[in-house]
């Protein structure tokens, strides 16, 4: 709770990670990536905690996304609040929970190499995010 809006806009701006690994991510693995890269089975989105003015996303243990492995994920979405929504579009996605709903959402998410973007529809010039597939 006490991320700040800046806080949170920065970090996501700035993080760049190497290719996701699974340890300690449980669950089965979905589709591969091809070379032999190995990702998390799951990723988290949170949006609007306390109706905050923030969104992100994340791998299982809350690392931010910078680059993950092409493949398919089951998508955790908690949407804290009922003036924000999280939104993810990207080569072949296109999915969405609710603005004037708080609530906990699982899509199944197939990640083709490119880059995803993921915003709040309410407030897409302030609450946004992007990160890269490979």
């Amino acid at each position: 709770m006490g991320t700040t809006f800046k806080s949170v806009l920065s970090v996501a701006a700035l993080v760049t990670l190497a290719p996701l690994a699974t340890a300690g991510c449980g669950g089965s693995g979905g589709g591969g990536g091809g070379g032999g890269t190995e990702h998390p089975s799951s990723l988290v989105g949170t949006v609007g905690e306390g109706d905050a003015f923030t969104i992100a996303m994340t791998d299982p243990q809350g690392h931010n996304l910078g680059t993950v492995a092409a493949g398919t994920y089951q998508l955790t979405v908690h949407d804290d609040s009922s003036i924000h929504n999280f939104h993810i579009t990207g080569s072949g996605v296109d999915d969405a929970t609710s603005v004037p709903t708080a609530e906990t959402k699982t899509f199944t998410v197939k990640l083709s190499p490119g880059t995803y973007t993921f915003i709040c529809d309410a407030h897409p010039t302030s609450m946004k995010g992007t990160f890269q597939v490979k």
